[in-house]
């Protein structure tokens, strides 16, 4: 096979990479060790790549391990080139990389392997290393500092077994790790840039950046002696290449905000911690503080002196390729910077205690803003288009309870566009509407929102925000009832409307919400309809959990407590000891209360004690329209003469906090609807509150609701418009105490799965780690699986782009240096 080909892979095979210059006996050590690992061998190939040691390494290795493959790299191409080189020879579904100074572990690959075939969104392992021995820590955790230097905090502490629980880090150690061969090899493997050192770090950014996990597995072990290699070289060598790739690896993955605060300070650190280190005398040129000398033209400088101020001229001598690489990795981005920084750990660590170092590194925090910018909390904007007021219908108390749900791990901001006149719990609550909302959703990482927001703030489809779309009520088909009093041309003009809005709620979400499975069936036909159920989408996760999750209405974690009473005894009619039906909430086109009326004037024969109440009648949103329904079930009433003696109606809406003071003081609560389309889809809200007071429930069969109140023993379901059924099954759950209290309990226990703590979690953990959605990574819709992208080649000799460059950073910062040289590259690209 030729160089500049690449093997194909085998499923279930995993290749081994090791790296040899002039270290024989160590590699022969770490192939050797392979006979105790327990993996299959003709599912196991190791690769070494023999980087021009000189000294006959090739020859010892295959004749020590002849099962071995040993490549002749022709030249020392360091870790990263060598690496590459190894995985273009390999033919493993997986390839490992192992130091050559180092020895597997007995389950080193069978436990990797088992996380990556058992989830496809970790696109590698980091093993657990430990020193040769076995006692101490080499590496359990990545960190990264805000300049660039990535390190292991824990390194040669005790393996106390306090590091076996597995998690998400940043990166892993080249010295173990393993990654899915495909796409190793599609994002074009370590940079060679980096030749050695920090390849690792570069490589595991990159991967979470693109929207793959780098998964911590603590049982797969690996023990290494570190850094036998670098003996051989002075530090001053190590200081330099570390230096100047935690630079390159800035460079390249951090995004324009980040970096534009990030790089100058850090350029300057690194100076400052090279005359540190040395301890050179930073003043010798200095006029005022060193006169003198002056007919001296040379000075004798420690190497050490020089590792900053030399990385700094390697990352401008290599900026025209970085530039390139840039391009491509920042297109294809799906996490955002702040996405990242809890993996850093601790972004803020100095690193190094030198008190001039020190110095300089409170300084030029504070100077750039960098502990302002770099901290793991996430801006995340929660938007409803109903009021935030004391009195607020279903969308807002969802929003609100997603607030609060949010704010102890985020900065989070609650905007309605209808209002708000509430005090947040821990968030900012505010009114903004129309370019009002240009501020927030602006200063936004995510957003998470219900209703119209992307026709009231079109620009947020063109952004780089996350946006999370609240999609619990299917408002189309609640508009085929909603919209029957507008007229033919008014309905159908509210239904066009509603659809094309959700549509584009559907083309832009990077993540959707529903209310329940049988909801997220529904969505999923209709997402496939515009094509997000796409290969990309579903090669990253079959069950399509990446692209849109169920996340009911809830409940409160607390129990209600009632501090005064709401209806009995205190609305005129009811008394104290009358048995009450509540109706929750308010009265819309698609429910049937006009059923229960008539089933409240039948049973009310039997039992004079009986009470209906409307929870509510007026709407908190002016914006929402009076229903005909509402009037009809008044009339109704008065028709009756039930109104005032069975069947009583709050005209006002009920304040959120005091909604325990009236469920508290039902017996039943009941949620009666038409049999149509938008029943079949509903997650009837008011039902939440009824679980929550532990209410028995009595309500029409076939809605998503009904199964949950067969199944699990929580009341009573009736056929739609079935007034003797619901009387009857209305007089046992009020009358029978046996029944009733056994309802209760049902439901008592069934609450629990509501908790909103419970029922958050899909929303709380996507925004721990939130991401682009896999098919809109890339702007204007050209997702990752377009076009495959390399690491490009170093160029070394491009002085007129260099010139530009530097011009375009004096001009505008980095913003101008990646606008310009996009457009260079599409120029060039044009050619061809």
């Amino acid at each position: 096979m030729s160089t500049g080909q690449t093997a194909q892979v085998r499923p279930g095979v995993v290749t081994v990479v090791l790296v040899n210059y002039k270290g024989a006996e160590d590699t022969i050590t770490a192939l050797k060790a392979f006979d105790d690992v327990e993996w299959p061998a003709d599912q196991l190939e190791l690769v070494v790549v023999e980087n021009d040691s000189g000294d006959g390494s090739a020859e010892k290795i295959r004749a020590a391990v002849p099962h071995a493959h040993v490549v002749e790299s022709g030249a020392n191409l360091g870790f990263a080139g060598g690496c590459n080189l190894g995985v273009r020879h390999a033919t493993g579904q997986y390839v490992a990389f192992l130091n050559n100074d180092a020895r597997p572990g007995r389950q080193w690959i069978a436990a990797a392997v088992a996380e990556l075939e058992q989830d496809a969104s970790v696109g590698a392992v980091a093993s657990k290393v430990l020193d040769w021995d076995g006692n101490l820590i080499d590496y359990v955790d990545g960190s990264l500092t805000w300049f660039g230097m990535g390190y292991k905090r824990e390194v040669e502490k005790p393996d106390t077994g306090a590091y076996e629980v597995a998690k998400d880090v940043l990166f892993g150690t080249g010295a173990a790790m393993f990654v899915r061969t495909d796409l190793y090899r599609e994002l074009g493997g370590f940079d060679e840039r980096f030749f050695m050192f920090y390849e690792d770090v570069d490589l595991g950014w990159r991967l979470n950046l693109l929207g793959h996990r780098v998964r911590y597995v603590p049982e797969s072990v690996a023990y290494h002696k570190h850094h036998v290699t670098m003996r051989k070289f002075g530090n001053y060598r190590e200081s330099y290449l570390l230096e100047r790739n935690a630079l390159l690896s800035m460079f390249k993955n951090y995004d324009d905000e980040s970096l534009a605060r990030a790089l100058p300070a850090a350029m300057a650190l690194a100076v400052r911690r090279s005359v540190a280190r040395s301890g050179l005398d930073a003043t010798m040129l200095d006029l005022q503080r060193s006169p003198g000398g002056d007919d001296v033209g040379t000075v004798e400088v420690p190497k050490m002196a020089l590792t900053g101020p030399l990385a700094i001229d390697y990352l401008v001598e290599q900026m025209p390729s970085l530039l390139e690489s840039r391009r491509e990795l920042q297109a294809h981005r799906r996490r955002s910077d702040r996405d990242l920084l809890p993996l850093f750990r601790e972004a803020m660590e100095p690193a190094y205690g030198m008190p001039d170092y020190l110095a300089a590194h409170e300084v030029l925090v504070e100077a750039f803003g960098i502990a302002e910018h770099f901290t793991a909390r996430h801006r995340i904007l929660v938007v409803t288009g109903e009021p935030l007021l004391d009195r607020m219908a279903g969308p807002a108390i969802r929003a609100w309870e997603m607030a609060k749900a949010l704010a102890p791990d985020h900065d989070v901001r609650l905007v309605s566009t209808a209002g708000a006149r509430r005090e947040g719990e821990g968030f900012r609550v505010e009114y903004a509407a129309g370019t009002g909302l240009r501020e927030p959703t602006a200063w936004a990482d995510v957003i998470v929102f219900q209703g119209f927001l992307l026709e009231t703030a079109p620009w947020i489809k063109d952004s780089d925000a996350i946006v999370v779309a609240d999609i619990y009520d299917p408002m189309h088909l609640e508009q085929l009832e909603q919209a029957r009093d507008l007229g033919p041309e008014g309905r159908r003009n509210a239904v066009e409307v509603t659809t094309h809005a959700l549509n584009e709620q559907l083309r832009r979400a990077d993540f959707l919400l529903c209310a329940s499975q049988k909801q997220r069936d529904f969505w999923l036909g209709q997402l496939a309809g515009q094509g997000r159920v796409s290969p990309a989408v579903y090669d990253e996760d079959a069950s399509l959990d990446n692209l849109i999750s169920v996340v009911p209405f809830g409940v409160d974690d607390t129990a209600p407590t009632q501090r005064r009473h709401g209806i009995k005894g205190v609305v005129p009619g009811i008394g104290p000891d009358d048995k009450v039906v509540l109706w929750g909430g308010g009265v819309y086109n698609w429910f049937d209360p006009l059923t229960l009326v008539r089933a409240i004037d039948a049973l009310k024969d039997r039992r004079p004690d009986v009470r209906l109440f409307f929870l509510g009648l007026k709407h908190p949103n002016p914006g929402v329209p009076k229903m005909r329904v509402a009037w009809e079930t008044r009339e109704l009433a008065d028709q009756l003469g039930l109104t005032g003696r069975h069947v009583f109606f709050n005209e006002d809406w009920v304040p959120y906090e005091e909604r325990a003071d009236y469920l508290l003081d039902a017996d039943v609560g009941v949620s009666t609807h038409f049999e149509h389309v938008e029943t079949a889809f509903s997650f009837r809200t008011r039902i939440l509150d009824y679980l929550w007071a532990s209410l028995p429930i009595v309500a029409t069969d076939g809605d998503t609701f009904a199964p949950l109140i067969r199944d699990n023993g929580l009341g009573r379901t009736v056929p739609a418009q079935d007034v003797v059924a619901l009387e009857l099954a209305l007089e046992e759950m009020l009358y029978d105490s046996e029944a009733a209290s056994a309802a209760r309990a049902a439901v008592t226990v069934f609450a629990q799965r509501y908790a909103w703590s419970r029922v958050l979690a899909p929303l709380v953990e996507f925004c721990r780690t939130p991401r682009r959605a896999v098919d809109l990574a890339v702007a204007r819709g050209e997702g990752p699986s377009a076009k495959r992208w390399k690491q490009p080649v170093p160029r070394t000799s491009l002085r007129a782009d260099l010139t530009l460059a530097k011009g375009y950073l004096a001009a505008g910062g980095v913003r101008e240096v990646s606008r310009r040289a996009s457009g260079r590259v599409r120029r060039v690209l044009g050619r061809g």
